[in-house]
């Protein structure tokens, strides 16, 4: 460390790092955010994704999960946990959450994220020196810049895992240096295959900014055309080799993303000019835009590259034009879904932003390295830099009441601080005094950088709880939750859902029990259709499924005990309802059921034979009838039949009138058989409905409070179509057999044919006696097997109550595995008289194709490394003992002389 600290490089990384720190730690206290203030910082996905993923993390380094690495039998009933581990938590720095306890998990991911952005302006600071010598302190604070971009700052704060392409862009360009110089190849091979581990999705981005850099540095280079290809050959080597031992890792998060349930696809409109020039301000902020700000300083400095005279016509030429054309190419259609590897983002539009950020900071040191810019060069950036202003005033939608005002006065601070170390470096001043300006000149720009990155990073932590979704950090909710289902865990027995009140998309993986619950960008295909044919509910288009508060689906999916919390105090969305957090019980089949043969063809037992009515889906994976569906009669807030759906979907619209007491709203009355259980599915529908005539208690297995009259049912959906409602229970159907549903819809929803059910609780519990006896005797799970025994002779099919994704392989007794068939959606194993046993292994698709490739690559890479040597020695054998200094070699032994020595 001593070493590190006194190069020039170790100390503009250290500073670099320290200074990135402080600037983020301040802008939380004047935000007051979380860990230093009352205002949470988990907005969107770093509270629905990132935080559950590290706390799953945790339990699995601590060794407290369900499943291990290839099995998260925590969420979605059995998810792909190889996937998620690649895209959420596979970089080396989130290893760190370990040392912090359980219930710390949310100041364990301020933590790394920190680290992360610290470390990216280390990088920077050092490969900044790499490509040119310069002032220490100057490297330090433009690395800081990088890593304070406005990418950082209102993007990837909240999205972590995207950082980490934050840090290996400066490493990568450094692995060109070296493959442009023939040094360091096995570190740069290694550096290569941590950032393709660390985050595929941002590695590649910056691996494409990596090689743009490279391919610059070679044409600006001073090296003929054979040294410029055989760089460029090693550094694609160094590439590949790298790429290959991040295989097994990358492999399978590319197919799961194949098998991932669909999301939105949008097409791509770029962000007017004066929205991207905006972003190049401090204190701006627009979701949905290029976040590029880099500081007024480095921005000043690329600015002022093109009209600095010190520095070479072709470094000029080349870094200005590298610039612009990054910059163009975010704009346009075809390059824009280039970077993003041609998936059109579903979220933040301008993910690459962070290499446009690079380049201009790489670009401002090319302009400092060669001597602090003239007059002329400042002047003419401070012009640029004005019309840049006016321009980017137009745009109402990033800009603030503070933005101008702190733009101009960062300006003034950059440009004074550049104007005064120029003073010192060309005018003739005596020794203490150019120090004192030296040092006046380095406080100026590192005030003005530290005050306007900690402003528009407080500004950037107020303005996303503004419009984006929240969610409490760890506290005494979940605490509670996480103890009830401790208690009540009997896994794999049975199952323990935490609950339909969620706190968060993931709350299995940050409480604990095994539930539907599951929020992804590798949620599967078939297990968001399975749910949603079922009744289930979801948000973020599908890719957010919800725990299914259902006696019928609690019996598929063997859920013998269920969580009930009140409504997350941190969410205002409906009335708080009081109580605390209960367990209920209910007698279920063992997770692997036997079902009888069917007349059913083959293939029509596959999600592609469900229908429309959820309730008849729940019976067919019950195998038994157990819903009377009734017809109904829906009556619109002012008394009137309603209007047919317009949108094409079988139902009737119903709506809110501008006034909302109790006689004016939606109805649905109807009869069913006195004492089922009522439900109503309403995906479409938002807001509440309640059961009131002939309602009993209620059981608390219902989303409500029980009471006299039912319980209150909630409902979220909206359009464009990204989140729908999950099926309710409501309450039980009095003895007159008539039932009567008041809705309370915030907006016009949609109320489909078939939404009501009434369940036959006896026929429910005897369907679930007849699973029992018929079903596994016993049941073991070990990460991605699940092993049963089955009555002696069984016939029909097994089905094991989990999702049939992509991977599962089974067999009878000692048979060879298989892959397993499609019950519906779940897996399936036939039987012939014969089996006392089924086994199920999941093997995740991708990984032997991913090890084959990282064995290859593997194996070359040591093959370099033993036979690179003893090349290199026969090499200098070949030529002999040194001649003696009185002849000069031949233009032959020099061409022979360089051709051994430079061989790999």
């Amino acid at each position: 460390m001593k070493w590190v600290a006194q190069r020039p490089q170790g100390k503009a990384a250290l500073f670099a790092a320290a200074f990135t720190v402080v600037v983020l730690c301040t802008a939380d206290v004047v935000a007051g955010s979380h860990p230093f203030g009352p205002r949470t910082r988990s907005v969107n996905d770093l509270g629905n994704q990132y935080v559950p993923f590290h706390a799953h993390l945790w339990d699995l380094l601590h060794g407290r999960t369900d499943g291990e690495l290839f099995v998260n039998w925590r969420s979605g009933f059995g998810s792909s946990f190889l996937p998620d581990l690649g895209t959420y938590v596979s970089s080396p720095f989130a290893l760190l959450v370990a040392v912090f306890p359980r219930d710390g998990i949310d100041l364990a991911v301020y933590a790394v994220t920190l680290l992360k952005v610290a470390s990216a302006a280390a990088a920077m600071a050092w490969l900044l020196l790499a490509l040119r010598p310069g002032r220490w302190w100057a490297a330090g604070l433009l690395g800081s810049s990088y890593a304070l971009c406005g990418w950082t700052l209102a993007d990837a704060v909240y999205n972590p895992m995207w950082l980490d392409g934050l840090v290996f862009l400066p490493l990568l360009c450094l692995v060109g240096e070296w493959a442009r110089r023939g040094r360091r190849p096995f570190l740069g091979v290694l550096i290569v295959a941590l950032a393709w581990i660390a985050n595929f999705y941002t590695a590649y981005m910056a691996t494409l900014a990596a090689a743009l850099v490279l391919l610059l540095r070679l044409w600006l280079g001073d090296l003929s055309r054979r040294q410029r290809l055989r760089a460029a050959a090693r550094a694609a080597m160094i590439t590949v080799l790298g790429m290959g031992l991040a295989a097994p890792l990358v492999t399978v998060v590319y197919f799961g993303t194949r098998h991932s349930y669909p999301g939105r696809v949008r097409q791509f409109a770029p962000a007017p000019t004066e929205d991207l020039l905006a972003r190049l301000l401090p204190g701006t902020y627009g979701y949905g835009t290029p976040a590029v700000f880099v500081g007024t300083t480095a921005l000043l400095l690329a600015l002022a590259l093109p009209f600095h005279r010190a520095a070479p016509g072709r470094v000029r030429a080349g870094w200005t034009l590298l610039v612009t054309a990054v910059a163009l190419s975010m704009q346009w259609g075809p390059t824009h879904l280039l970077w993003h590897a041609f998936a059109t983002p579903q979220g933040s539009s301008y993910r690459q932003a962070f290499v446009l950020c690079a380049l201009l900071v790489i670009a401002a040191w090319h302009t400092l390295s060669y001597g602090v810019p003239g007059p002329r060069a400042l002047g003419a950036a401070g012009a640029l830099l004005a019309v840049v202003i006016a321009l980017a005033s137009g745009s109402e939608r990033t800009l603030h009441a503070f933005s101008v005002p702190l733009a101009l006065l960062a300006a003034a601070g950059a440009l004074g601080g550049l104007i005064l170390l120029g003073v010192k470096v060309g005018v003739g001043v005596g020794r203490e005094n150019g120090r004192r300006l030296a040092v006046l000149a380095a406080a100026l720009l590192v005030c003005t950088q530290f005050g306007e990155a900690a402003v528009t990073s407080a500004a950037d932590t107020r303005l996303r709880l503004g419009h984006m979704d929240d969610y409490a950090p760890w506290g005494a909710r979940q605490r509670d939750q996480a103890e009830a289902i401790s208690k009540a865990d009997g896994w794999p027995r049975y199952r323990t859902d935490p609950g339909r009140e969620q706190t968060v998309g993931n709350d299995p993986l940050l409480v604990g029990g095994q539930g539907a619950q599951y929020y992804s960008s590798l949620t599967s295909d078939v297990l968001s259709r399975t749910l949603t044919a079922l009744g289930d509910g979801w948000t973020s288009r599908g890719r957010s499924v919800q725990s299914l508060d259902n006696a019928v689906t609690d019996a598929i999916f063997s859920v013998g005990a269920r969580v009930h919390s009140p409504p997350d105090p941190h969410q205002n969305w409906f009335p708080q309802d009081g109580g605390g957090v209960t367990v209920t019980r209910q007698d279920v089949p063992p997770l692997v059921t036997v079902r009888p043969h069917t007349d059913r063809a083959e293939g029509r037992t596959g999600l592609s034979a469900v229908g429309p009515s959820p309730y008849r889906n729940q019976e067919l994976l019950l195998g038994s009838r157990v819903y009377t569906v009734p017809r109904f009669t829906v009556r619109t807030a002012a008394g009137k039949p309603p209007s047919p759906s317009d949108d094409g979907r079988p139902g009737v619209r119903v709506g809110p009138l501008p006034y909302a007491s109790a006689p004016h709203k939606p109805t649905i009355t109807g009869g069913c058989p006195a004492g089922s259980e009522l439900y109503l599915w309403a995906p479409h529908l938002s807001g509440t409905a309640r059961l009131t005539d002939g309602a009993g208690s209620g059981s608390g297995s219902g989303s409500g409070s029980g009471s006299g009259e039912g319980l209150t049912g909630r409902f979220r959906s909206d359009q464009p179509v990204t989140k729908i409602a999950p099926m309710q229970r409501l309450g039980t159907v009095g003895g007159s057999g008539r039932f009567r549903i008041v809705l309370s819809p915030d907006k016009t929803g949609l109320v489909p044919d078939g939404a009501v059910g009434c369940l036959d609780t006896a026929r429910l519990r005897t369907a679930v006696e007849g699973l029992k006896a018929t079903g596994a005797t016993g049941v073991s799970v070990s990460d991605g097997t699940i092993r049963a025994e089955l009555p002696a002779h069984s016939t029909g099919t097994a089905i094991v109550a989990a999702p049939r994704i992509s991977g599962w392989r089974c067999a009878t007794d000692d048979d060879p595995p298989v892959p397993a068939q499609d019950y519906y959606g779940l897996i399936a194993i036939p039987l012939h008289g014969s089996a006392s046993s089924v086994t199920c292994t999941f093997h995740p698709p991708g990984l032997r194709l991913g090890t084959a490739v990282g064995a290859v690559s593997l194996t070359a890479v040591l093959l370099i490394g033993v036979t690179g040597p003893l090349r290199r020695r026969r090499a200098r054998s070949a030529l002999g003992p040194a001649p003696l200094a009185t002849t000069r070699p031949t233009p032959d032994d020099r061409t022979a002389h360089e051709r051994m020595t430079t061989a790999l």
